[in-house]
Order: C-alpha cells, then sequence, then structure tokens
C-alpha cells in the first residue's frame, strides 16, 4: 500500500507511545530519587525513566516536586543535584493536605472525605489516630 500524507492511517495504524499522566511521572521520578540513595542531578533521573523524555520535562517535574516539599535541591556548581524528601505515599499525603488548606470548610471536606471511606479504611484511620495521639510530644 502507498504512502498517502493527507491519511496517515492507510498504511495501517502506527503504534503510539504510552502518554503518561503528570502524577505517574511524579511518581516515577520520586521513586528514582528515593532508589538513588543520595543527591543525584537531573541527568541521573533522565537517563533511568522509561521512554524518550527531554531534559527540559525531567526539569519540569523536579522543580514541581520542589515546589510540593516532596525533594529537595542543593547547588553543586552550575547546576542541582536532587534528593527525595518525601516517598510516594508522603507525596499524596501533601497533595491531600493542599486540597484541604485550599477550602474554606475544613470540617465538611473531612466530614465527607471520612463517611466515603470503606469499613476497613475507617478502621485503619482510627487505629492511626490512636497511635498518634499515644506518641509522646516533643
Amino acid at each position: 500500500m502507498r504512502h498517502d500524507p493527507l491519511n496517515p492511517d492507510a498504511d495501517g495504524p502506527r503504534p503510539r507511545s504510552r502518554r503518561r499522566g503528570q502524577g505517574e511521572l511524579e511518581a516515577q521520578v520520586l521513586d528514582l530519587l528515593c532508589q538513588a540513595g543520595g543527591p543525584v542531578t537531573a541527568a541521573w533521573v533522565q537517563e533511568r525513566l522509561e521512554g524518550d523524555l527531554a531534559y527540559t520535562t525531567v526539569m519540569t517535574i523536579l522543580s514541581r516536586l520542589h515546589t510540593k516539599q516532596a525533594v529537595a535541591r542543593e547547588r553543586v556548581g552550575r547546576s542541582f543535584v536532587w534528593r527525595a524528601e518525601a516517598n510516594e505515599a508522603g507525596l499524596a499525603a501533601l497533595r491531600m493536605r493542599r486540597v484541604l488548606d485550599g477550602q474554606d470548610d475544613r470540617e465538611a471536606v473531612l466530614a465527607s472525605f471520612v463517611t466515603g471511606l470503606s469499613a476497613d479504611d475507617e478502621r485503619l484511620l482510627r487505629d492511626l489516630l490512636s497511635e498518634a495521639a499515644e506518641e509522646p510530644e516533643d
């Protein structure tokens, strides 16, 4: 079959690379930083991510994670090295707190959240709150 530039499907469907969502990419970058064992460069992260991501994309994700306080950066020479400050669970908790902080009626938001929990999640939340109440304050 001849290639028709006006009809790209004339040659049959072309495989598309799966586009990752922002949250998925952030989680992958954060996971890499957690595994690194110390500060690493953006180029180090870029080399280990699946796909052909541009360096600027990696820098954007690292900057977003820095804004969310999930990663820390330190200037070394003319660039930065990056390290994880939170794991994926910590990042999710940061997102939840940011959403809660953006609401006028915190009690209504929390009440709605709690009433939507499964029985197992509700029990887990109660256990975690009990443990937190038992811990001595610094």
